[in-house]
């Protein structure tokens, strides 16, 4: 059984915080299950079924395991395993793709840790105790979506030449979270490791003439989100102009280590959804990472926010909106008052609190441009907490 990163992360935790959550473990499981009904269509069947029950048992066992894992150096990780990999082999069998399975984990990544948060502070957990939670919290997310993938890749059999069927799902291996060793299945496959990939995100695939495209470009697995995982972007999208029939938008992500693509393909996804036959993301990325919902933005605001977190909700809101007009216009206190509607001796009074707060931070360019980006998602989209 190999070590998971969620499972080091929390034996670091102290031991008796399992004991105060264990009693959570029904009343969280209930509320991912709700929130996953409701946002993910696949899974918004009759609540007493078959499916909703295999559906609410594996929650269940998933969140049960984190907290046995809370101080325990040697958990056993053998049943969610099973759990996962089962539902991964039955997405299959059932016709889907792994796409709502994967969004239900990240729902309930991201509800475990809404949910977790004030229970924590209630017991008294300290900000490195709240950090090691969030930490675990997203590595499991990457764990639990990686486990289903393997089961749902053993339940395949596609048809194609042995070649064909091995890039396939070498693909497939590249866009999962965590990404595994390649080295062997890219040599099988007879695909040369790049040090840097863009993903090609396709609005479909249907004719899409993927042998024709050359060695270096990996087709992405069938389904819903078709892509192509390639060094070499723009010799691609040449070469598709003149072979496919029936030409699909495509969006571009920009070029990522190969260990990111996942993260890309995403980032891919959301460009489709801007005007153009060929999005090129590198050229909106503002526009994007306002518009994203995932977790690579839920993790920067809780690394740029952190220094906020000594602070009350409403001091959390004021500081924000404070922090985000002075960014946006760099101006002296009249000019942020004039903006927020308050006094400008209040203004001053925030600026010198988020000076104690972030310290140097505030001078980092690389941060300040941190900052807006997750203020402007936060308080620009029209959402008052952070």
């Amino acid at each position: 059984m190999p070590d998971y990163r969620s499972a080091q992360a929390l034996a670091a935790a102290p031991r008796q915080l399992a004991a105060a959550l264990e009693p959570h473990t029904r009343p969280l499981a209930e509320t991912i299950v709700r929130e996953v009904r409701r946002e993910v269509p696949e899974y918004a069947g009759p609540p007493g079924g078959r499916f909703a029950r295999a559906l609410t048992e594996g929650i269940e066992v998933a969140v049960r395991h984190c907290f046995r894992c809370i101080g325990n150096p040697r958990p056993d990780h053998s049943e969610w395993v099973r759990q996962f990999r089962q539902r991964g082999r039955r997405e299959f069998a059932e016709g889907r793709t792994l796409d709502a399975l994967q969004a239900a984990v990240r729902i309930g990544g991201r509800v475990a840790w809404q949910y977790l948060t004030p229970v924590l502070r209630d017991l008294g957990a300290g900000p490195q105790t709240l950090t090691t939670a969030a930490e675990a919290i997203f590595a499991f997310v990457d764990e639990l979506s990686a486990t289903a993938l393997e089961g749902f890749q053993a339940a395949q059999h596609p048809p194609g030449s042995a070649r064909d069927e091995l890039r396939r799902r070498l693909a497939a291996l590249v866009l999962a979270e965590p990404q595994p060793d390649l080295t062997g299945p890219a040599a099988d496959a007879g695909w040369r490791l790049p040090g840097e990939v863009s993903v090609i995100a396709l609005a479909h695939a249907e004719g899409l003439p993927a042998g024709r495209l050359g060695d270096d470009v990996l087709a992405g697995p069938d389904g819903d989100r078709p892509c192509l995982i390639t060094p070499s972007p723009e010799r691609a999208l040449e070469i598709l102009s003149g072979n496919w029939e029936k030409p699909a938008r495509a969006a571009v992500s920009p070029p990522v280590p190969l260990a990111l693509a996942a993260a890309a393909h995403r980032l891919a996804r959301r460009g489709l959804a801007l005007p153009g036959d060929v999005v090129w993301c590198a050229d909106h990325l503002g526009t994007l990472w306002l518009r994203s919902q995932d977790f690579l933005a839920e993790r920067l605001s809780a690394k740029y926010l952190a220094p906020l977190d000594a602070v009350s909700d409403r001091q959390r809101a004021r500081l924000g909106e404070t922090l985000l007009a002075w960014l946006e216009t760099r101006g002296g206190a009249p000019e942020i008052a004039r903006r927020l509607h308050v006094h400008p001796q209040t203004v001053r009074a925030r600026l010198h609190q988020l000076r104690e707060l972030f310290g140097d931070r505030l001078d980092d360019a690389d941060t300040r441009f941190g900052l807006h980006l997750v203020l402007r998602r936060r308080l620009g989209t029209g959402e008052r907490a952070l």
